[in-house]
């Protein structure tokens, strides 16, 4: 039998394969796309429910006993299991505890025995990398040509990935929902000033405030949702407006709590303080918009050099390359007159 003749190849790989993989993959990329967009989730749902538990939570705390009245946290089995591994192993610290408690309550995570889980994954997940990339690079030696210090340095990168991937990742929720939070905060403060104006009680302009500015952001409204609930049921109400400081990593929010529980304390005139408040945000957030602006030239100066100038210089000047390299050349000899 005669050998087909191999297709093109680059960088070691066929190109026609590289090309059909390429092409089922945007195949696929397209029905995810299609199905997102025609299955669009509600997240009303999943906001009514977190808001729903924790009325109930502040319901148990009041109907329960003095001792008791504190937020009742569900008990998970599986939470249980780990946090009674993790107990053995004596990796359970209360400061620990309490810190990633926090982060998840600015993540938007509710349930507070998430936490375990967070330690355990700090304890599992570097193992398994490192595990994994062991196995890559010792165990069946798939990257021969590299030196020992740059398969060591390999192995070290996996496990400290493995080891800050969940603090990682739950950063990232927390900047992502903090800067959610950010934006919408001014015309918060403004609907406050509106409804504390109109005659609303605190609780009820917060909620006002929620219904109106839960689809627009709706972070922001469920922390004020949240809030609202709180200043119902919990006997002192500064410990709602402490709540919502705790739950959000912004300096705004906790001006905006400072100036309530001062309200609350002195009776100072709400309305005038949060008119206050909202003008120093919205300038706060003038000054961010350009500060970025002014920064834009900087940061446009390494892509400018290494895509767009070459791009340019080979447009404007290649046809004048390619002419003088004529001009050159002199054209093809002609032959010699027999």
């Amino acid at each position: 039998m005669l050998n087909q003749p191999a297709g093109p190849t680059l960088l070691g790989f066929d190109v026609t394969t590289v090309g059909t993989l390429l092409s089922v993959i945007a195949a696929l990329a397209v029905f995810v796309a299609i199905y997102s967009a025609v299955t669009i989730r509600d997240p009303m749902q999943k906001r009514v429910k977190a808001l729903n538990d924790r009325r109930e939570q502040l319901k148990a705390g009041i109907i329960n006993a003095p001792r008791k009245r504190q937020s009742v946290v569900r008990r998970n089995d599986a939470t249980d299991k780990m946090g009674a591994f993790l107990g053995r192993a004596r990796m359970l610290q209360d400061s620990q505890i309490t810190e990633i408690q926090q982060k998840l309550a600015q993540a938007g995570i509710r349930n507070k025995e998430w936490a375990v889980a967070v330690v355990l994954a700090r304890l599992v997940t570097p193992i398994v990398l490192g595990g994994i990339a062991g196995l890559v690079i010792y165990g069946i030696d798939y990257f021969p040509d590299w030196s020992a210090l740059k398969k060591f340095m390999a192995f070290a990168v996996a496990v400290l990935v493995g080891y800050k991937g969940p603090d990682i990742y739950i950063q990232n929720l927390v900047t992502k929902r903090t800067d959610a939070i950010r934006k919408g905060l001014p015309d918060a403060l403004d609907l406050l000033v509106i409804c504390a104006e109109a005659g609303l009680t605190v609780d009820a302009a917060f909620d006002r405030v929620a219904r109106e500015l839960g689809r627009a952001y709706p972070e922001l409204g469920d922390e004020f949702s949240l809030t609202a609930i709180e200043l119902s049921f919990l006997t002192e109400r500064r410990h709602a407006f402490e709540n919502l400081a705790y739950r959000v990593n912004l300096d705004a929010v906790r001006g905006v709590v400072t100036t309530m529980i001062q309200t609350e304390r002195y009776g100072t005139p709400l309305a005038s303080s949060l008119r206050v408040l909202s003008a120093e945000f919205r300038n706060e957030r003038m000054m961010r918009a350009e500060e970025k602006a002014a920064r834009l030239p900087a940061i446009m100066t390494v892509p400018l050099i290494l895509f767009i100038l070459p791009t340019l210089f080979v447009v404007i000047l290649g046809p004048a390359a390619c002419s003088i390299a004529d001009a050159f050349s002199g054209g093809d000899p002609q032959p010699p007159n027999g």
